[in-house]
């Protein structure tokens, strides 16, 4: 089994950071994606702790999105900050973890990602649309769990 890091190859970081960066054009929503081996004992409670670590709640509007994979655990989480939780529908993130667990089952796991970050942006671009003189305010880079 791949470590976080090796997980995907140099250029299928760079097609997913490249995705990131479209995905944000239209919205001033913050999209981030964060590996690691392990995630313990509960998969969202661990993506709760990443998206503290790495600061996401501290976005303006607080619309922070956090797609998290442990590759070992082969388990994923999608988190939302408080901004867009107030403003979506309870179900939101379902259709996106749908499509994502449909991909990784046939191991297209590059694709489920783009197809999760491009439709994350696409609805966050209803909530949170891009105004002139918004800022990334977080790094499009994917982060990987310190060793």
């Amino acid at each position: 089994m791949p470590q976080a890091r090796t997980f995907f190859t140099a250029e299928q970081q760079q097609e997913i950071i490249r995705a990131i960066r479209t995905a944000e054009m239209d919205t001033s929503g913050e999209i981030r994606l964060h590996l690691e081996e392990s995630c313990g004992d509960d998969v969202l409670d661990r993506a709760a702790d990443i998206f503290r670590k790495l600061e996401m709640h501290k976005t303006e509007l607080r619309n922070g999105v956090l797609i998290y994979l442990a590759v070992k655990d082969r388990q994923f989480a999608i988190i939302g900050d408080v901004g867009i939780n107030e403003k979506v529908p309870e179900n939101f993130w379902d259709d996106i973890k749908e499509d994502m667990v449909a991909n990784f089952i046939q191991g297209n796991f590059v694709k489920g990602l783009i197809n999760a970050i491009e439709t994350s942006g696409k609805e966050l671009k209803n909530y949170f649309p891009r105004n002139a003189g918004d800022i990334n305010e977080m790094s499009d880079e994917i982060s990987f769990r310190n060793d």
